[in-house]
């Protein structure tokens, strides 16, 4: 049977959601890609609670008119990490969403290791 892409992706988050959780002390570091747009949240599942997050829709982004590539998620990763420094977060469970561990998720990862996130 051949299955599509975006099934397997999300075959791939059910997998990682099974073994992960974010708490208060401890949220879930989530990223998702769509084709135009790239985003994270912090997020408490413990409380559903959203608790900061980041976008290249938000306007700090837009500010620095990149496109959707690499470069642009590294930028997104240290937004993110400040705003998560903002919001008293300094430790995290990172939720890569079911996509490959390479790329725009990568550089997202290493740029909000930088901020000082502990993973």
């Amino acid at each position: 049977m051949i299955r599509s892409s975006k099934f397997r992706r999300q075959l791939r988050h059910l997998r990682l959601r099974k073994k992960i959780s974010g708490t208060a002390a401890r949220p879930r570091m989530c990223i998702s890609f769509t084709a135009n747009n790239m985003y994270v949240q912090f997020i408490d599942d413990e409380a559903g609670k959203t608790l900061a997050s980041a976008s290249t829709l938000s306007a700090d982004f837009k500010a620095l008119n990149l496109k959707r590539n690499v470069e642009a998620a590294a930028a997104l990763g240290k937004l993110a990490g400040e705003k998560a420094k903002a919001a008293g977060i300094a430790d995290v469970v990172f939720d890569r969403g079911g996509f490959h561990y390479h790329g725009r998720v990568k550089a997202l990862a290493d740029a909000a290791r930088e901020t000082g996130l502990k993973f």
